[in-house]
């Protein structure tokens, strides 16, 4: 059977496959950690039985269109076994068939689901995989801010439905245009299906945050979210994909009140809290974020929560934890955009150069495609003195994102493009002040700054900066490491700031620290 055609449920051994919910669990209840392409090999694997499946047909069937080779198949096969607590010398699951490829240990079986009863659906957590908006900066997750999946509040029940589901969930960008188009061929046949309109809004919000959408895109997004609200204004994942498109047009105050009206209306949203988290995050309210993430009932059907309590502890001070949950998402998740950017940017805003270096080319070696990857190869390039280098990078993170502000600002200061004159830099960055002072990102005070200095005015950047600090902006190591902020480094003014964001997180971990909300990680690596 193919994995197009998979059936609802398998049994491998002691593992239960639910494949619609991409989910896998051992029979003492216990979640793996199995998604994307790992998620894709181990279905492909389980409809051909005790098969063995070449490299070939593994290749065309898990990674095409993309071409890989043989090596790209056993990395993916030693992760998947690593997410299944299997041993390659000893194999329970999956082994290795010497010169033609692999096959699992035991006959899968095929099971029905047990039907859920009313309290079970009403009590079901939902898969709110939290996905990145790419802001397009180099903060302690690499810019990142999370996106949401959530799943149906009702039982999905069409076919098109549930692979449209299925590929959005994957997170890349041929597979997300796949699921906009099933998305949009449900509609046809059901004009007014919520969770048709739910998944082609966070798919349209997706298109924009995380590949070369435009802002039509979240024009759209906002658009379907807003009609089913209009039909169902206590429908919670209506409300969630609404804070999710303002969270891609980098409305951050509309975004975290579509996100907390999510949770209000139905507490079990652990992707709304999360998403609502990485926001209190942005806006710097650390502790807060730390404790919500926390709180989070079903951390395992969340992704990239580990990646988020990483950021939180980063800037409280809690260096070694973050730095082994970076390192562990970055080892588990090698085809995922968000790892790959996260530890080469935490190695390099904890003056680990030539470590992000090599993170950042094995991070690019996979196949990864962002905008954020090749605007931290351009600083590591500058830092370096190889400008030629830098500036094919930021060529590059401009051609995958042309509307960006970041990329533009980036390719005047490296001469990629000549700079307009000083007063049309004053008034882009006037233009960023006055959104900052409306609730968007903090970090357009970061880019207004970058804007002020270029156009020769230390005095309005510096205030640019200080506006960025008082929005919430927080991180002090990119600021000591950038290379773009070096003239601004002399001035006294500069020191000034930085000692507000020590002084600013310095509260938050005395927060944290009165309220003993600590993972166990952090706990011991701080005694």
């Amino acid at each position: 059977m193919s994995a197009d055609a998979a059936p609802a449920q398998y049994r491998l051994d002691d593992l239960r496959i639910d494949v619609a919910r991409q989910r896998v669990v051992r029979d003492d209840g216990q979640v793996l950690e199995v998604s994307g392409l790992s998620f894709r090999l181990l279905l492909v694997l389980l409809g051909q039985g005790t098969r063995v499946v070449g490299f070939d047909e593994l290749i065309e069937r898990v990674w095409a269109p993309a071409h890989v080779g043989e090596e790209t198949v056993t990395q993916r096969v030693r992760l998947l076994r690593q997410a299944l607590g299997d041993d390659g010398r000893q194999p329970r699951y999956l082994r290795s068939v010497r010169g033609r490829g692999y096959q699992l240990c035991s006959e899968p079986r095929i099971e029905e689901p047990a039907t859920p009863t009313a309290v079970e659906l009403e009590r079901r957590p939902h898969a709110l995989p939290i996905a990145v908006l790419l802001m397009l900066t180099l903060s302690t997750l690499g810019a990142l801010l999370w996106w949401s999946w959530p799943r149906s509040e009702t039982p999905v029940v069409s076919p098109l439905l549930e692979r449209a589901a299925y590929y959005a969930a994957i997170g890349q960008p041929a597979n997300n245009e796949r699921a906009i188009a099933l998305y949009r061929q449900r509609l046809q046949e059901a004009p007014d299906d919520s969770t048709a309109q739910l998944g082609l809004s966070r798919a349209y919000s997706a298109r924009l945050c995380l590949y070369s959408g435009n802002a039509e895109d979240a024009t759209q997004a906002l658009a379907l979210a807003e009609a089913v609200i209009a039909r169902q204004p206590e429908f919670s994942a209506a409300h969630a994909a609404l804070a999710y498109a303002h969270d891609c047009r980098g409305e951050v105050i509309a975004a975290l009140a579509g996100y907390t009206r999510a949770v209000q209306l139905d507490p079990t949203a652990d992707g709304s809290r999360a998403s609502a988290a990485y926001l209190q995050a942005r806006q710097g309210h650390i502790a807060e974020a730390l404790a919500a993430n926390l709180d989070v009932r079903a951390p395992e059907t969340v992704r990239f929560l580990q990646l988020q309590i990483a950021s939180n502890l980063d800037l409280l001070g809690y260096t070694a934890a973050a730095e082994a949950r970076y390192r562990r998402s970055f080892q588990l998740y090698p085809d995922n955009v968000f790892s790959n950017l996260a530890w080469p940017t935490f190695l390099y805003e904890h003056g680990r150069l030539d470590e992000a270096q090599t993170a950042l080319t094995q991070a690019m070696s996979r196949g990864t495609e962002h905008a954020g990857l090749h605007l931290l190869a351009a600083e590591l390039a500058l830092l370096r003195g190889e400008h030629i280098a830098a500036r094919e990078a930021v060529q590059q993170a401009r051609a995958l994102k042309p509307q960006a502000s970041l990329p533009e600002t980036m390719a005047w200061i490296t001469g990629v493009e000549p700079p307009p004159d000083a007063a049309a830099l004053r008034a882009r960055a006037a233009t960023l002040r006055a959104g900052l002072a409306s609730g968007t990102d903090p970090f357009d005070g970061i880019d207004a700054a970058l804007l002020q200095s270029q156009a020769g005015d230390t005095s309005a950047a510096l205030d640019a900066l200080d506006a960025a600090i008082t929005a919430g902006f927080r991180n002090a190591g990119y600021l000591r490491v950038s290379p773009l902020f070096a003239d601004l480094r002399t001035a006294p003014a500069f020191d000034a700031a930085l000692r507000r964001i020590d002084t600013a997180l310095a509260a938050e971990r005395a927060a944290v620290q009165a309220s003993g909300r600590l993972p166990d990680d952090a706990v011991t690596a701080s005694r």
